[in-house]
């Protein structure tokens, strides 16, 4: 018990925050002055539709309360941006003032149906939002979270991934990128750098929700953790994903260019031999079907692990042989057929693909 109360005060203690209400206007004049951040690489992460831009304005004029903002304020009393990007761009956009941004026309509503065509500043004045309705959205309160600068280092991520998993829009590696650029952007620029290499997309054919999901980058985050690391089967896939994620930003013994190597090389194989379809499965005669987590893994992680000992690209054709006989190897077809999951399916597969990509 007494333990349990330590190691509850002690992270009580780590996070030190507190509470302020400003008007929208005084919100607006702090993001003019530069004295509130918002990453640009956030406003590529998440994006809001028009129509979603549109219901949080509607909201603001109905007077419906609007969630939270959070901001981590640094060492000089600036603002960063931790959560709530959206609705403050969404602000800043119907102001006009959003960096490399069109000001935001607004369409009708349900409960607003005569707001179609209105800006905040238009050269059509009929058009023009009208000048009482303009103080009232200025007047208008909104909360902030503010994460103290005397705060652990590693605050912001935790309020960050807290707020964005369970229940939000926001998938696990939308999540996971967002904390790369809090913690360690250069990181980010790494592990974006790969995640856009040709050879790995063309490989992957994936349809578009999930690329807007960020599911290659997830599809990387696994190649890395499972040819680099050990993998703990004690975890959820997920929770695994996070720990390597939380390793790429604070370990600085890593050999960043040695992982990207083995990356480059074993997807420019992979794609020279089989392009789109590397993880489809073998019929027999050709690769027919969708993409396979379970064929990504064997696949990929096999070759990746014994790829210098081959002569390429000369021993394409003995990869070739390797990855359509895979298909009727007795533990891929145990460990991937119906009702298997990741959790159990990585501790018997990708040691026996290890095992078979070898010469």
């Amino acid at each position: 018990m007494e333990e349990l109360l330590k190691e509850i005060e002690l992270r009580r203690t780590s996070f030190k925050t507190d509470g302020y209400s400003m008007s929208i206007g005084e919100l607006v004049n702090l993001y003019e002055n530069n004295e509130i951040i918002i990453r640009p690489e956030y406003q590529r992460l998440f994006r809001w539709s028009h129509g979603q831009k549109v219901k949080l304005i509607e909201s603001i004029i109905l007077g419906i309360p609007v969630p939270s903002i959070f901001v981590y304020q640094d060492d000089n009393g600036i603002w960063e941006l931790v959560d709530g990007l959206q609705r403050v761009s969404t602000i800043l956009q119907l102001f006009g003032v959003l960096k490399d941004t069109e000001p935001l026309e607004l369409e009708g509503t349900k409960h607003i149906p005569s707001l179609e065509g209105f800006k905040w500043d238009n050269d059509d004045k009929d058009k023009e939002l009208p000048s009482g309705l303009k103080l009232a959205i200025k007047r208008a309160k909104i909360n902030l979270t503010i994460i103290l600068s005397d705060s652990d280092k590693r605050a912001k991520f935790e309020v960050f991934q807290r707020l964005n998993t369970g229940g939000s829009n926001a998938s696990n590696q939308e999540v996971r990128n967002n904390v790369m650029l809090m913690i360690k952007p250069e990181v980010y620029t790494w592990f974006n750098g790969l995640a856009t290499n040709t050879d790995f997309l063309e490989t992957l054919s994936l349809s578009d929700r999930l690329y807007d999901e960020q599911y290659h980058m997830e599809l990387l985050l696994r190649f890395i953790a499972l040819a680099h690391y050990d993998y703990n089967h004690k975890k959820d896939v997920g929770d695994y994903l996070d720990d390597i994620n939380e390793d790429l930003l604070n370990n600085d013994t890593l050999d960043f260019a040695g992982i990207k190597a083995n990356f480059d090389l074993t997807f420019s194989t992979l794609n020279s031999i089989l392009g789109e379809k590397a993880f489809k499965k073998y019929n027999g005669t050709d690769f027919k079907g969708k993409f396979l987590e379970s064929s990504y893994e064997a696949v990929s992680i096999g070759l990746s692990n014994n790829i210098t000992t081959y002569n390429l690209p000369l021993e394409n054709n003995i990869i070739l042989n390797k990855i359509q006989n895979l298909y009727a190897e007795e533990v891929y077809n145990q460990t991937s057929g119906s009702g298997s999951n990741a959790k159990s399916r990585i501790p018997k597969l990708v040691p026996f693909a290890k095992a078979y990509f070898s010469k």
